[in-house]
C-alpha cells in the first residue's frame, strides 16, 4: 500500500522516504552549497551549544507542497534529528507572501547544510503545484470542471517526474502521462496514441485506432486526429468506424499550421488566428460530430495551453471536454528562503527578516 493511502486513512500523518527514497549521498552534504557546509564545521568548533529557530517562507500566494518531502529530508538526514523542534504547514495548504511555512529549531550544526536543499524542494514542488492550481481553476471558470491531463514529461527531467507529478496532484491534477508521475501518490500513468502509431500505419488513423484498440480493448478509445492536418474529416472517419466505441478525439495541430477545414471554408477566415488549436476549429468539430449523431464523443486539445488560453477557451464556451497541458505547469516561478532569524532564544537575523511567528504551523511528531 502506497504511504498517500496510508496518509489518507489517517494512519499516518506524513509521507516519509519510503516514498521519496532520497539520494544518500545528501548526507556527504554532496548536494548542499559549500559555504554550508563550512558554516557547520565552524559552528561544530567554536559555537557547538547554539540553539537557532530557522524559518521558510516565500513571496506569493500559492499552494504549499514538498512539506512532507522537506521534513523527510530532514528527519532522514540531519545529525541527531531527535535534537530538533520542527513546525510545518501541510502539502495543498494556501498560503500568502512571507508567511512561515516551515520552522525548525536545534543546533545549526545538526541541520544548517540542508537549508538550500529544503529551499529548493519547496520551490520546485509549490511552483507545480501553484501552476497546475491555477489551470486546473481556470479550466472550470465556465462552471463546469473540465479534467487537466497533466502531460509534462517531455518538457521535464525524467528523475523530476515522480516528484513533478506529486506536485501536479496536489495541485489539482489526477490524470497523469506517466508512471512515475502517479509513484508517489497514484496507480499507472494514462494515455492512448502519439503521432508516431500514426506515421507507423502510413498516416491511416482508423488503420492505428483499430491497432490500438485491438491491442488494448479495456481502454476509453481516444482517437488523435491531427496528424494529417485535417481534424474534422479524420474524426469523423474514426467515428463512422467505431460509433459508440469512441470515447474522443484528441487535437494537437502546432501553432504554426492551420488546419484544412479552413481552407476548404476560407469564408470564415479573417477575424481570428486559424493556426493551431483554435476556437473556431473545436467549434466546427463539434457541430461535424453532433450533425452525424457523434455527440457522445468527447474532445481532448492539447498543445501549448496556458492558464489564460484555457481561459479564453472556456470564456467563448468552447466545447473543449479535456485539456491536455505540459510545459506551462513546470515553470519554476516560486522562489523560498531560509532564515536563522532567533538564537538561544533571543531575535537575532540579518537586517530586512525578524521572526515571523504562524499559529498555523503544526508541531511534527
Amino acid at each position: 500500500m502506497k504511504e498517500i493511502e496510508l496518509k489518507m486513512q489517517g494512519e499516518i500523518k506524513r509521507l516519509t522516504n519510503r516514498t521519496f527514497k532520497f539520494d544518500e549521498r545528501v548526507k556527504e552534504g554532496w548536494f548542499s552549497a559549500v559555504y554550508f557546509l563550512k558554516t557547520c564545521e565552524i559552528v561544530e568548533e567554536y559555537k557547538p551549544d547554539n540553539l537557532v529557530t530557522m524559518q521558510f517562507f516565500q513571496k506569493n500566494d500559492a499552494v504549499l507542497c514538498g512539506s512532507d518531502e522537506a521534513i523527510a529530508l530532514i528527519k532522514t538526514f540531519a545529525k541527531d534529528p531527535n535534537s530538533l523542534e520542527i513546525h510545518s504547514l501541510k502539502d495543498g495548504d494556501k498560503i500568502s507572501p512571507f508567511e512561515t511555512v516551515l520552522k525548525i529549531k536545534g543546533p545549526y550544526q545538526n541541520f544548517g547544510f540542508l537549508e538550500g536543499i529544503i529551499d529548493g524542494i519547496l520551490g520546485r514542488r509549490t511552483s507545480v503545484a501553484t501552476n497546475v492550481y491555477h489551470v486546473v481553476k481556470a479550466a472550470r471558470s465556465s462552471g463546469i470542471q473540465k479534467p487537466v491531463i497533466f502531460m509534462g514529461d517531455r518538457d521535464d527531467h525524467y528523475t523530476q517526474q515522480a516528484g513533478d507529478g506529486y506536485a501536479s496532484y496536489i495541485g489539482g491534477s489526477t490524470a497523469q502521462a506517466t508512471h512515475a508521475m502517479n509513484e508517489w501518490w497514484g496507480k499507472r500513468g494514462m494515455g492512448t496514441m502519439p503521432h508516431a502509431l500514426i506515421q507507423l500505419f502510413k498516416g491511416d488513423v482508423v488503420e492505428a485506432s483499430k491497432a490500438y484498440h485491438s491491442k488494448y480493448p479495456e481502454d476509453d478509445l481516444i482517437a488523435l486526429v491531427d496528424y494529417n492536418n485535417d481534424v474534422i474529416t479524420d474524426s469523423l472517419s474514426v467515428a463512422r468506424e467505431f460509433g459508440d466505441t469512441l470515447k474522443g478525439v484528441r487535437v494537437d495541430t502546432s501553432r504554426t499550421m492551420v488546419d484544412q477545414y479552413f481552407w476548404r471554408n476560407p469564408d470564415v477566415l479573417g477575424t481570428f488566428d486559424p493556426r493551431g488549436v483554435n476556437a473556431e476549429l473545436i467549434f466546427a468539430l463539434r457541430d461535424a460530430l453532433n450533425q452525424e449523431g457523434y455527440d457522445h464523443v468527447k474532445i481532448v486539445v492539447s498543445g501549448g495551453f496556458t492558464e489564460e488560453r484555457i481561459r479564453e477557451f472556456e470564456g467563448q464556451n468552447v466545447p473543449v471536454d479535456i485539456y491536455g497541458v505540459g510545459s506551462s505547469l513546470l515553470k519554476v516561478n516560486i522562489g523560498f528562503t531560509g532564515d536563522n532569524v532567533i538564537i538561544d532564544d533571543e531575535p537575532e537575523a540579518k537586517a530586512g527578516r525578524k521572526y515571523r511567528p504562524n499559529p498555523r504551523l503544526e508541531l511534527v511528531e
